[in-house]
């Protein structure tokens, strides 16, 4: 549905950190269902660790964020462009349940909950071949740049 060069329009997230690579579903007000590819070219794997790279759970919180991030844009029908930006601001109920290597292909879901005053709070989750990875509740703030 989206591919890298659409989804760059929705997050200002650049390489190294731009953490989706595509969207699958998205239903606007509802939910999304992104991918991210995790190759062993990963600039973290040289240090997360060398001898037995692990994608950095933080990243796969970033990951989520960054796909309700897209949801959250194309619910309200705007870009970065439009001096719009969301923050990440909070995680509650986080929960990881195995690691992600090099090869694996992350499933990121997130679902709105709520919308109040431009804060928005997501059920979000990665998962691998169906394997439950990470899931948490996140809040993302909606501010003017």
């Amino acid at each position: 549905m989206m591919d890298v060069n659409e989804i760059r329009k929705y997050l200002p997230h650049r390489y190294p950190f731009l953490l989706v690579d595509r969207v699958i579903e998205l239903v606007p007000g509802q939910s999304i269902v992104a991918i991210k590819n995790v190759t062993v070219n990963e600039p973290f794997f040289n240090g997360h660790f060398p001898d037995q790279p692990v994608m950095p759970g933080v990243l796969l919180v970033e990951a989520m964020a960054q796909a309700a991030g897209v949801l959250g844009f194309k619910t309200m029908n705007k870009t970065p462009e439009d001096g719009s930006i969301y923050y990440f601001v909070g995680a509650d109920d986080l929960r990881f349940k195995r690691p992600v290597v090099p090869g694996d292909q992350v499933k990121l879901e997130a679902s709105v909950l709520s919308e109040r005053r431009g804060i928005w709070k997501f059920a979000v989750k990665a998962s691998v071949d169906g394997q439950l990875v990470c899931s948490a509740t996140i809040l993302c703030a909606d501010r003017k740049v």
